[in-house]
């Protein structure tokens, strides 16, 4: 026989799940997983083999407990539905829709998240939705970036590291020399390689700004400065950890840069990053005289039990979430019903049989290295010097990509140039007189670049499925619109380069530019196809 307290029928019913809808939520969830699968196999391929990702495998656990935490509040709610859930999971299925149609994997992926929101929503209701809203935007942080967006970053990242580091080592009275991402220490040479961009850091330090500042009960502004500093930090710290690998390796040799102590150093690095970001919010407590214990103003809660004797309510099945559920049935029945389209792959001749000789123009073939294709990932490239005269020399570049659906995208030499050291001093856009692809006038982007004393002109442009494109994020748009409308995603960039005789002006140069690309501009088509 049970004990029910005085007071029990003063406290306010909780709310139960009964056994049917636990079921019938397990099973739209699982049944949610289906018309995304392409999508979330790819992510999860991402998180086993990106280390700047390995830390997503947590996230999906974290957010559970992050909810699990609300129980307590959550079971005092009545679960209304909100048709607004509804309304975003028919959103999260036309993301799907152009995502799969496109074959852009991170839409759908965007599409899988945004699903799984509307269709808590549609379960829970407004009132109770806000109690989770906050810990589920933590789902956000397990989908990758578009690979374009992740190399220029990690580029201005190298860039940025490799500068500081080289001040930090000249702190300590160490002659060095910087070319790009190359640190010159006379006997060494180091480079700042995309592993050490500081990214392996600043994806899972974002994430543990962003847990760190939920917890933290000051006012709002501090939660968000915390959260926003976990960037700053990230670039610090790992710009210091360049810097002392220099300083390790001048004084103890290349084995400091290499091995076990590398990969230390870099464990280090986060866990002083993450020591930063607790040493800041003892900082943000002081300002503005929060007076709560520390337990109050930051710790892991967790749910109060419900009262002995409490009176219990079983829930019902929400509409909307019967609404969001059968919206769910459809997008199954559609991905399963509709074929898919396959990518065009249009037949075209390989750039290894493009010739060497272009009128007056002798060419001589050269090879990338292992280390670049591997980065790059190239289906075709063209890497060859062509002469004309003894003065006279242009290196010229394809690289080719059959898709670039999957994230392997031609690079822009905006973003690889200055890794390689050279300065941008002129940066424009020309046209060249009597050159034409496809029809089209061709436009072409112009540099002018520095390396101490050398100077070369720098002509490119990306040639899509027969556009000439200018602007690197107009190619990534075209990309999605081509794979909607005409299933083909190929393409290809390509950079004429010619140097600058030292106090010369570069009017030569252009003239030159000019001239071979008028002559290999109606050669491209068999190998670039429109």
């Amino acid at each position: 026989m049970s004990v029910v307290p005085e007071n029990a029928n003063l406290i306010a019913p909780v709310w139960r799940l009964p056994r049917t809808l636990i079921v019938l939520a397990i099973g739209v969830g699982l049944l949610s997983l289906w018309p995304f699968w392409d999508g979330i196999a790819v992510m999860f391929n991402w998180w086993l083999t990106l280390p700047e990702y390995s830390h997503c495998l947590l996230l999906p656990p974290v957010a559970a407990f992050l909810i699990w935490q609300q129980k307590d509040r959550l079971e005092r709610l009545p679960f209304a539905g909100s048709w607004l859930g509804v309304a975003v999971v028919f959103l999260g299925g036309l993301a799907l829709f152009l995502g799969q149609i496109g074959t852009v994997y991170t839409l759908v992926q965007y599409a899988f998240v945004i699903t799984v929101y509307g269709l808590i929503l549609s379960f829970l209701g407004r009132p109770a939705f806000k109690l989770v809203a906050v810990p589920l935007l933590i789902l956000f942080f397990m989908v990758p970036l578009p690979n374009f967006l992740l190399f220029n970053l990690s580029s201005s990242l190298q860039l940025i590291s490799s500068q500081l580091g080289v001040a930090f080592m000249r702190l300590f009275d160490i002659s060095v020399f910087l070319e790009g991402n190359v640190i010159d220490l006379g006997g060494y040479k180091l480079e700042v390689a995309e592993a050490c961009s500081g990214l392996r850091y600043l994806f899972p330090l974002m994430t543990l700004g962003f847990l760190m500042s939920y917890f933290y009960k000051g006012a709002w502004w501090k939660r968000i400065v915390l959260f926003l500093s976990s960037i700053p930090i990230t670039v610090l710290m790992n710009s210091l950890r360049v810097g002392a690998i220099g300083v390790a390796v001048e004084h103890w040799g290349i084995e400091m840069a290499e091995g076990f102590l590398h990969e230390f150093q870099g464990w280090m690095v986060f866990m002083i990053s993450m020591l930063i970001m607790f040493g800041e919010i003892i900082v943000l407590t002081r300002i503005g005289h929060e007076s709560a214990a520390w337990r109050q103003l930051f710790g892991v809660e967790f749910p109060a039990p419900s009262p002995a004797g409490v009176a219990s309510r079983k829930r019902s099945v929400p509409t909307p979430f019967i609404a969001a559920a059968l919206i769910l049935v459809c997008l199954v029945v559609v991905t399963v019903a509709v074929p898919r389209p396959s990518e065009i792959v249009p037949q075209r001749t390989s750039l290894t049989q493009y010739p060497m000789q272009i009128e007056e123009w002798k060419g001589h073939r050269e090879t990338l290295e292992a280390v670049y294709t591997d980065q790059l990932q190239l289906d075709d490239y063209l890497l060859a010097d062509y002469l004309a005269g003894p003065d006279a020399i242009v290196n010229l570049y394809v690289s080719y990509y059959n898709s670039q659906r999957k994230g392997e995208a031609v690079h822009s030499p905006r973003a690889c140039l200055p890794g390689g050291g050279w300065q941008m001093q002129q940066f424009d856009q020309r046209t060249i007189p009597g050159a034409t692809i496809n029809g089209q006038p061709l436009r072409v982007n112009r540099a002018l670049i520095q390396q101490n004393d050398q100077r070369e002109v720098v002509y490119y442009w990306f040639q899509q499925r027969g556009r000439v494109i200018t602007n690197e994020f107009a190619v990534k748009w075209f990309i999605f619109w081509d794979a909607l409308t005409r299933h083909r995603t190929d393409g290809a960039m390509i950079r004429v380069i010619t140097p600058l005789k030292i106090g010369s002006e570069p009017t030569e140069a252009d003239a030159r530019l000019r001239e071979f690309v008028t002559r290999i501009a109606p050669t491209l088509d068999r190998y670039v196809p429109n």
